[in-house]
């Protein structure tokens, strides 16, 4: 873009004169082309030139002015970075001061919130994965829409842990449908089971192969990013891995999953004997999904989320503001 006087000069003072005119009208005085085009006696199409002119000669400058608590840049690096389609970052500009629990959960929950509100649409087959006290909290500060968002919100990981509290897993899908007006659609079996053989076996049970057909024609799908270490939270619940399947995960290298897939720092699937126990979405649908929505946080999870972004286990990140420093640190 050529933009000052030595350009400005080289043209005619009257097309000067004009473009900055129709400029004025649209820019500052907010007519609309089809009314500048009838007041100057002029095509509606050579209104459109003449103002992309004025831009590309510099005559309209527009200038962006980032409000606080927003990060676009940061949001930009990462995304760039990391190949990602879009990036979300929440919380406040606070340098060095990283949130406690409570304050990372409402950061993401929010964050998680407005993006889901904003950018699902009817037509929108969601999966969600297992309980997360992150994506709880996304579901939680929604609000529920007159217009529905989602078509279907589908469970795609049976739950994991101690039977009295898989549930949670059912309750995330089933509070996703209400806030979106979708029709919920659980999965009733456990997320991790002793043998192969077990897992083969439940997957022919007529319900559960009906509801794992659903996972091929998904547009969306919200998860969550586990470190392999549990937040004290989740193990406390009951609600997380073995501490035997963990030692075997670290190593073999991993650091992270999603969908209890297990990845190493560069983000490839660990060939684990943990992946043939698993109940849900297998790696090859879930990549296959349009759109993967990643929420996460913390310093925890800095490992993680990286490697979710380099091995492509997700399309969207939305994140907070500390641990999106450290992501480009």
């Amino acid at each position: 873009m050529s933009i000052g006087n030595a350009e400005w000069s080289r043209l005619p003072a009257e097309r000067m004169s004009l473009l900055t005119k129709v400029a004025r009208m649209y820019h500052e005085q907010h007519i609309r082309q089809p009314e500048i085009a009838q007041r100057l006696h002029i095509s509606q199409s050579r209104v459109s030139r003449l103002l992309k002119e004025a831009v590309n000669l510099g005559v309209v400058r527009t200038i962006v002015v980032t409000p606080p608590g927003v990060h676009s840049q940061l949001e930009d690096a990462i995304r760039d970075r990391y190949g990602l389609a879009d990036v979300v970052v929440g919380g406040d500009d606070s340098e060095g001061s990283a949130p406690d629990d409570n304050a990372l959960l409402a950061t993401l929950g929010s964050a998680g919130a407005a993006y889901l509100e904003t950018t699902l649409s009817e037509k929108d087959d969601i999966g969600v994965s297992s309980w997360s006290s992150t994506l709880l909290a996304v579901v939680d500060a929604m609000t529920p829409q007159r217009t529905r968002l989602a078509r279907t919100a589908v469970q795609l990981l049976g739950g994991v842990g101690d039977p009295s509290v898989q549930v949670k897993a059912t309750h995330l899908t089933d509070r996703l449908a209400r806030v979106t007006g979708a029709t919920a659609r659980y999965f009733p079996a456990p997320g991790i089971v002793a043998r192969k053989s077990v897992r083969d076996a439940l997957l022919e049970d007529p319900y559960v192969s009906e509801v794992a057909s659903a996972w091929d024609g998904l547009s969306v799908a919200l998860v969550g990013i586990g470190s392999l270490q549990p937040s004290p939270l989740l193990q406390s619940s009951g609600n997380a891995i073995s501490e035997k399947d963990q030692g075997s995960l670290r190593e073999l290298g991993a650091v992270g999953d999603v969908c209890l897939h297990f990845f190493d720092a560069g983000g490839a699937l660990v060939d684990s004997e943990l992946e043939e126990r698993v109940i849900g979405i297998s790696a090859t649908q879930l990549r296959a999904i349009p759109r993967t929505i990643g929420i996460a946080g913390g310093a925890r999870k800095v490992d993680a989320i990286r490697a979710a972004a380099l091995g492509r286990w997700i399309d969207v990140l939305i994140t907070d503001v500390d641990t999106a420093r450290r992501l480009v640190g």
